[in-house]
């Protein structure tokens, strides 16, 4: 469905895409993930035609957009502002797209209301968009996406103005609705969460370039790169030599899986990975602070050499800030880094 041939946009001296391939197949969600300044909103803005690129190509069904404008691409685009127009009510925003391709009043009613139903506001095409909750504007933005059914819908941090709980929710039917709908969507965020729960497929930007692609649980599962594990909130990573299923580390000789890479280099241990152990068994640590997320504890140990670790704790076993405990390393959350 779409493909990017070694996109390069810069301003000025910045590169700020430079020579990116991408490719989205057709009914597939991808999550474009990354820090700001990445590239990953001008990379959506090129896919649009809304910012020139100055080296490489833009293919929509194998076809080039160089010479494409934005309004005949046939792609639809919500942004993170949703850019309702305030005087026209929910049935006249979601049928803007409709009304500019020309389709006629009786079509495009029925279409607002199958969309409206579609998103969860059944019969709300005469309210004022000024009286909607920020969920319910980002509900009509969505169907004036999806109004003039584009072939790819690209999303432009798509909730990051609305709060955690109602985010969760809305990117779970999201997904839902994508599927039902076989809808092809590239969306861009910072929030790796909402990028894991939505994609099928998450891509993580660095200065420009591509630091790494694959499904969420690849990605998470196996960081490519010290810059992804810390991204994704990774902080247990040290300096290691790798002989055999066995890695030397400031936190003394660690398991790791069999067929890693040997040799000098990183490792990263996932929190769920340190399992604390009664004192004098494994790392000696002390307990030097306590997170509470939710369903789960992270403690920050501070070893008696090396730096801190985090470990995950569940809500009942984790220890008092000031505990000693001891540490052991699961092999099966010990990545060994490129």
């Amino acid at each position: 469905m779409l493909r990017l041939d070694e996109v390069t946009v810069r301003f000025g001296e910045r590169t700020v895409l430079d020579a990116v391939d991408l490719a989205v197949a057709e009914h597939e969600t991808v999550c474009v993930l990354g820090p700001s300044g990445s590239g990953k909103s001008t990379l959506l803005r090129v896919v649009a035609g809304l910012q020139r690129a100055d080296a490489g190509r833009v293919l929509l069904a194998g076809k080039d957009q160089s010479a494409v404008p934005t309004h005949r691409r046939g792609v639809g685009l919500m942004f993170q502002d949703h850019q309702l127009f305030p005087q026209r009510d929910v049935a006249g925003n979601v049928a803007f797209g409709l009304r500019m391709r020309g389709t006629g009043r009786a079509e495009s009613a029925r279409r607002v209301a199958e969309l409206l139903e579609l998103v969860g506001l059944p019969g709300a095409q005469r309210r004022s968009v000024g009286a909607l909750s920020g969920g319910e504007q980002q509900r009509v933005a969505l169907a004036r996406a999806l109004a003039p059914e584009p072939r790819l819908l690209m999303l432009d941090e798509p909730l990051g103005q609305l709060d955690r709980s109602l985010r969760e929710r809305l990117v779970v039917e999201l997904r839902s609705l994508f599927g039902r709908l076989g809808t092809t969507v590239l969306a861009v965020t910072h929030d790796q969460g909402e990028a894991f729960a939505l994609a099928d497929r998450v891509v993580v930007m660095r200065d420009g370039h591509i630091a790494q692609a694959g499904t969420p649980l690849e990605v998470w599962r196996r960081p490519a790169s010290e810059f992804v594990a810390r991204f994704l909130g990774f902080d247990n990573v040290v300096p290691a030599t790798v002989s055999g299923e066995r890695a030397q580390t400031p936190w003394g000789v660690l398991p790791v899986p069999a067929g890693s890479r040997q040799g000098d280099g990183r490792l990263l241990v996932r929190p769920a990975g340190v399992r604390l152990t009664p004192t004098g068994e494994g790392l000696a640590c002390t307990v030097a602070a306590r997170t509470f997320r939710g369903d789960h504890v992270v403690v920050r140990l501070r070893p008696g050499s090396g730096p801190e670790l985090e470990a995950a704790c569940g809500l009942r076993e984790a220890p008092e800030v000031g505990a000693d405990v001891g540490v052991a390393f699961a092999p099966d959350d010990v990545v060994v880094l490129p």
